[in-house]
C-alpha cells in the first residue's frame, strides 16, 4: 500500500487534509514562495537514501542542469535500491497526502499479455498508416484508462503494486517524496513564445511499467537491485509491454494559457527558477503530457515498438482524461527519409494528429519526427560546423531511445563526441553533426532493440531509464562511479570544462 505521512508517524492509514489532486481546496505555493506558516514540525522517519553532499553553492559555475546532476550523484555507496524518495519528506502543515511507494515486487514468470490486444485490433487487419495510426493510440488510451485516471485524478486511492504497475530502482536520490517524480528538462520561456509561456519552466516526470514489462526489469535486478544481469537478452522486454511516462510542467495557466484547466500535481521539489541551493517545497504542476509506448512486433516489424504521446488540449471537451489528445505516434525513425536534404518529403513512420494543440506541436523532432513538449527535441541554440544557430530540431522519440545501451557510447542528441561538447560564453551551447549527414543519421535507423547502437554493448530495448538513470545509479552506488568519471577525464584532455550528460537539458526518460 501508498504509505501515508499518518503511516509514517504512527502506523495508521487514515488520511487527512490535501488528498485531491486538484488540490482545490488546498492553499498551496505554486511557482511561488511558499507563505509564511506555522513552524514546520519534525519530519517522520523515512525508508530514503541519505545525502553524503552538502547543497550546491550559489558561487559554483554552473552548466544547465547541474543542480539535478549534483543531486543525482549524491546517493550514497550502500544505499538502498528501493528507497522511495530523496530523504525531503514535505512537512504536515504543508501537504499531509498520500506519499510515493516504490512498486518492485516484480513478475518472476513472464505474464501474457492481452490474446487479442486492442490496439492491434483498432488497425483491423491493415499496416499501421496515417489512416488508422490514430486508432490505434486511442484504443491503447482505453486499455490503460481504468488505473491511468487513478493515478492521475484519484492519487490517494492509486496503489501501484495492487494495480500491477512498476518502477526502476535506485532512483530515490533524484525522485521528490510526493509522486516520485525527477526532473525532466528546463526549457526557456522562448521555447513556447508562440503559445505564450512567460517563464522559464522545469518539467517532472514519472515512469510506470505494466505486468509484462516489469517481467524485463525483475530479469535484470532480480529480488536485490545489487547485481544487475546484463546480458543480450537480459533486458529485452516481451511481447505486448506497456511503459508510461507522466510529464508535468511547472508552467500553470497564469505562466502559460495553454494549461488553463489542466490537473494539478503537488510535487515537493526546490522552486523553478529560483537560487541552487533553494529548499524544497509543495508546489502545483500541470500534467502536460501522457507517454505510452508499447512493445508490438507485429504492427512494427523493424523496430518492435509503438511510440506514441498524448498531450492536453483545453479545448476539447469532456473529463481530464477526454483532453489528454493523441500528438501522434511513431514506429520507425524514417531512416529512407532525410528530412534536410528533402524537406518535402513525407514520413512513413510517424503520424502526427493534425488537430493536436499549436503549442506540443512546436518542439517535434527532426523532419516532424515525433516527439513530445517535454521531450526536448529542439536544440535551443545549438553549433554546427562552427556556426550557431537558433534552433535545431535534432532528434524524435525513437532516435533517443535507440542509444538505449550498457554502457552507454553514445548521446542521446547527434552530438559531435560522447562526452557531448559544448561551447559558447556560458559552455552551454550543445555542439550537434551537421543535420541530414551520415553521421547524423547514426541517430535516425530503424534497427530493433535488441541491437545496441554500438557495439561491444549490452542492448537495452529502447529503455532509457535503464540506460540513462537506474544503472548508472548502481554504478555510481556500489561502485561510487556513475560511469561518467572517464568523459571527464577526456573532457581535462581537451582541455574543455567538464561536461557531464546529464548537465544538460536533456534527461532521458
Amino acid at each position: 500500500m501508498k504509505r501515508s505521512r499518518q503511516l509514517l508517524m504512527s502506523g495508521a492509514l487514515g488520511l487527512t487534509g490535501c488528498l485531491a489532486l486538484s488540490l482545490s481546496a488546498c492553499k498551496l505555493p505554486e511557482a511561488d514562495a511558499a507563505e509564511a506558516k506555522s513552524p514546520p514540525k519534525k519530519a517522520p522517519t523515512a525508508n530514503v537514501v541519505p545525502a553524503s553532499a552538502t547543497a550546491p553553492s550559489d558561487t559554483k559555475a554552473r552548466t544547465p542542469f547541474g543542480a539535478a546532476r549534483e543531486a543525482f550523484e549524491r546517493s550514497a555507496v550502500n544505499a538502498n535500491p528501493f528507497a522511495d524518495n530523496n530523504g525531503s519528506i514535505p512537512p504536515s502543515w504543508q501537504y499531509q497526502g498520500p506519499l510515493f511507494s516504490l512498486s518492485h515486487d516484480y513478475p518472476q514468470s513472464p505474464v501474457a499479455p492481452p490474446a487479442n490486444p486492442p490496439w492491434i485490433a483498432a488497425l483491423k487487419g491493415q499496416p499501421i498508416s496515417k489512416a488508422n495510426a490514430l486508432a490505434y493510440v486511442n484504443a491503447l488510451k482505453a486499455y490503460i484508462a481504468p488505473s491511468m485516471q487513478t493515478l492521475l485524478y484519484n492519487y490517494p486511492q492509486w496503489d501501484a503494486a495492487k494495480a500491477g504497475w512498476y518502477n526502476e530502482p535506485w532512483l530515490a536520490s533524484i525522485r521528490e517524496s510526493i509522486h516520485g517524480t525527477y526532473v525532466g528538462s528546463e526549457f526557456p520561456a522562448s521555447t513556447f513564445a508562440a503559445s505564450g509561456l512567460k517563464v522559464d519552466m522545469t518539467t517532472y516526470v514519472l515512469t510506470y511499467y505494466d505486468k509484462v514489462a516489469a517481467y524485463a526489469l525483475g530479469q535484470v535486478w532480480g529480488k536485490t537491485a545489487l547485481n544487475p544481469t546484463l546480458t543480450n537478452t537480459s533486458a529485452q522486454f516481451p511481447e505486448g509491454s506497456i511503459v508510461i511516462k507522466v510529464a508535468l510542467t511547472s508552467a500553470l495557466a497564469r505562466d502559460w494559457p495553454v494549461m488553463q484547466g489542466a490537473t494539478l500535481w503537488p510535487v515537493y521539489v526546490p522552486p523553478p527558477n529560483g537560487p541552487t541551493n533553494a529548499k524544497p517545497q509543495v508546489m502545483n504542476a500541470s500534467v502536460m503530457q501522457f507517454d505510452i509506448i508499447v512493445k508490438d512486433t507485429q504492427t512494427a516489424p523493424k523496430t518492435g515498438w509503438v511510440f506514441s504521446t498524448l498531450v492536453y488540449d483545453m479545448r476539447v471537451p469532456g473529463s481530464p482524461w477526454d483532453k489528454m489528445i493523441p500528438l501522434g505516434a511513431m514506429w520507425g525513425d524514417d531512416p529512407n527519409v532525410n528530412s534536410t536534404l528533402n524537406p518535402t518529403q513525407p514520413l512513413q513512420e510517424t503520424v502526427i494528429n493534425p488537430a493536436a494543440p499549436a503549442y506540443s506541436t512546436a518542439t517535434l523532432g527532426w523532419g516532424g519526427r515525433l516527439s513530445g513538449p517535454n521531450d526536448g527535441a529542439v536544440v535551443a541554440p545549438a553549433s554546427i560546423n562552427g556556426q550557431t544557430v537558433p534552433a535545431v530540431q535534432a532528434s524524435s522519440c525513437m532516435s533517443c531511445h535507440s542509444v538505449a545501451e550498457w554502457p552507454m557510447k553514445t548521446f542521446l542528441l547527434p552530438t559531435t563526441t560522447m562526452p557531448p561538447t559544448t561551447t559558447g560564453p556560458n559552455n552551454d551551447i550543445l555542439v550537434l553533426e551537421q543535420p541530414g549527414s551520415q553521421a547524423w543519421m547514426k541517430w535516425f535507423q530503424d534497427n530493433p532493440g535488441n541491437v545496441p547502437l554500438d557495439p561491444g554493448t549490452v542492448p537495452m530495448d529502447f529503455d532509457m531509464v535503464f540506460a540513462f538513470k537506474s544503472l548508472p545509479a548502481w554504478q555510481a552506488a556500489t561502485q561510487g562511479n556513475s560511469g561518467m568519471k572517464a568523459f571527464e577525464a577526456a573532457d581535462n584532455v581537451r582541455g574543455k570544462p567538464s561536461v557531464n550528460p546529464r548537465d544538460l537539458k536533456y534527461n532521458g526518460l
